[in-house]
């Protein structure tokens, strides 16, 4: 008798992630969630948004310069996006308070542009949204 794909472990059926990112684009957690975004679409499933809150926020600034020896985590994050269909999404308050501005909250605060164009800004019920329609929650601090 061989055992059915359900007892097994493997899943016949493709799982739907949202993936939340508090740390610092100088963090582990940032490295973590680009990491497991990889594996879980080579794995065949599918990542629909990835909501950057506090600290995240930085993997959206154009302005954050990375350590000499490492590629920029902006870079990686909208080649991921693009290529697979991601929403990149910024919290709006964390963002306007790091200094992570779209061209409405740069003309606002009368700053620089500084969002990457692969990212949005939004506010929490876009994570709202994203917790719902999704299968599984993760969450990298």
């Amino acid at each position: 008798m061989t055992a059915s794909p359900s007892t097994t472990g493997s899943s016949a059926t493709a799982q739907t992630f949202a993936l939340m990112v508090l740390g610092s684009s100088a963090s582990q957690a940032q490295i973590s969630a680009l990491n497991f975004a990889r594996a879980a679409l080579h794995a065949g499933h599918r990542v629909m948004r990835v909501f950057f809150f506090s600290e995240g926020v930085t993997a959206g600034n154009t302005q954050f310069v990375p350590a000499p020896d490492t590629d920029g985590l902006t870079a990686q994050w909208a080649e991921i996006a693009a290529t697979n269909g991601i929403d990149l999404v910024v919290c709006s308050t964390s963002a306007v308070r790091r200094g992570v501005l779209d061209a409405g909250e740069a003309r606002r605060h009368d700053r620089a542009l500084s969002l990457d164009n692969h990212f949005d800004i939004a506010g929490l019920g876009q994570w709202v949204e994203a917790c719902l329609l999704a299968d599984r929650v993760v969450s990298f601090g």
